[in-house]
């Protein structure tokens, strides 16, 4: 079962910015939030609501809403470092939930190739939602576990109410640095990112650390968009790239798969 606190040990060693802790993405440049949220009193009534099955949904987007107003009055006030293309965790929801969305990401068919069995040890790098999070982990079990790592403390909240409500027993969310997914375990099997890669800053530095979590027969699965607005310039990446700082840490293509169209591509890495 999913503990009460989802904090993880690394959480509880490190201090927190608030009740809702928000990790810092290490950045040479650190980019401000928007400035629209400010703080606000919440009226009791807006937290009413069935407790059934876990967190009320009003409850959640009450507290996702009044992270929201704390991080933009913090942003105002000195800025935060934060991911590329960052957006608030209740934007985030609405958009990586969507059916259609959803559908186009053929997760059954990611499953059967990553050749995913009981008793893998995976984690989930920039869950989300968990949209993948929770298949993998039905296709894990009896035995196996997922790690659902996330920056963002409301969606972090958001996969442990979705866990908790459908009843899956093995997936653990963990509240990851922006530099360091902050892994309780350094025996990980699959490391999967899904059109997560590009919003990290330090793409090599995160990759690097990434690989100590890493079984030595492990693999990094990565999946990622092929194209890029022009107004998007800092989220743009290559292939080639990625490929290179994968060789940096010691690993290199060992599968490609060819799911999705518009250039977006699919690569696992093995180390040599």
């Amino acid at each position: 079962m999913v503990p009460t606190d989802h904090r993880t040990l690394a959480e509880h060693r490190r201090p927190r910015v608030s009740f809702w802790h928000v990790a810092y993405w290490a950045a040479p440049q650190p980019r401000q939030l928007d400035r629209g949220a400010q703080y606000g009193h919440v009226p009791r009534d807006a937290v009413k609501g069935s407790l059934k099955g876990g967190i009320g949904m009003q409850l959640r987007r009450v507290r996702v809403a009044a992270m929201a107003a704390f991080l933009g009055t913090i942003g105002a006030a000195g800025g935060i470092a934060w991911q590329l293309g960052s957006r608030p965790a209740e934007r985030w929801i609405e958009t990586l939930d969507r059916r259609e969305r959803v559908k186009g990401l053929q997760i059954d068919e990611v499953i059967a190739r990553l050749r995913l069995k009981p008793g893998d040890i995976l984690t989930d790098i920039g869950a989300g939602t968990g949209v993948f999070s929770l298949p993998f982990a039905r296709a894990v079990a009896p035995g196996g576990k997922v790690y659902a790592v996330e920056v963002d403390q409301g969606l972090v909240d958001h996969i442990a109410e979705k866990v908790e409500v459908e009843g899956v027993s093995n997936v653990e969310t963990v509240l990851g640095e922006f530099t360091d997914p902050n892994l309780p375990t350094r025996d990980i099997d699959v490391a999967f990112f899904h059109n997560v890669l590009h919003h990290v800053k330090d793409r090599a530095g995160y990759l690097k650390n990434l690989a100590r979590y890493v079984k030595p027969e492990g693999r990094i699965a990565i999946i990622e968009r092929g194209h890029t607005r022009p107004d998007e310039h800092e989220l743009h990446m290559s292939q080639e790239q990625v490929t290179a700082w994968m060789a940096d840490v010691g690993f290199q293509p060992s599968e490609e798969y060819y799911l999705f169209e518009g250039g977006k591509w699919f690569v696992v890495y093995s180390r040599r």
